[in-house]
């Protein structure tokens, strides 16, 4: 790492790491820690890969083309935000501070991008361009996912908006071309 991304980043973490604090702090308690930590592990993939197959199954020829569109974004976003770690090897919140602690384990090493909060923003946004109704659970579960990933100390907000950012665009950008 050059001198001038070592400072950048810390540049970057310098304003945010009170807002780290503060929400990983809501996780001391254990009912909070609980909710958050299922709201993440469903965020994992259960709740995206019910929703496939849900549609799929049940939602006739609208359905599969919504199931497809959602597995193509599904594995564009894995591709793109595993390359992204690699590229930014960003630390971990509880990484770099030993006033952060992870609530739960991590399931890779790096953060930037929160490769749940990307996945749940394109998931979200595509099968709400097939099925409206669906937005009054996704993106309420969205907002959940993203904030999860802060409290549990697994990231920085900027990892979380940024993959806001990615997860929408690619979601657009696919839109686009369907």
């Amino acid at each position: 790492m050059s001198a001038a991304s070592a400072w950048l980043r810390a540049w970057i973490a310098k304003p945010e790491i009170g807002v780290c604090h503060a929400l990983n702090r809501w996780g001391r308690s254990q009912p909070t820690r609980n909710l958050f930590r299922c709201v993440s592990r469903l965020g994992d993939g259960p709740v995206w890969y019910a929703l496939i197959f849900g549609l799929a199954s049940l939602g006739g020829t609208t359905g599969l083309m919504a199931a497809l569109h959602l597995a193509a974004i599904g594995l564009i976003s894995w591709l793109l935000y595993r390359s992204l770690k690699r590229w930014t090897q960003r630390p971990r919140p509880f990484a770099q501070y030993q006033s952060i602690q992870a609530h739960i384990a991590p399931l890779d090493e790096f953060s930037f991008p929160s490769g749940h909060t990307l996945h749940a923003t394109a998931f979200s946004l595509v099968a709400c361009s097939y099925y409206p109704a669906l937005a009054w659970i996704l993106v309420p579960f969205t907002l959940l996912v993203a904030l999860s990933r802060v409290i549990l100390g697994l990231h920085y907000p900027t990892d979380v908006l940024a993959a806001f950012a990615i997860g929408a665009t690619l979601a657009a950008a696919s839109l686009l071309l369907v």
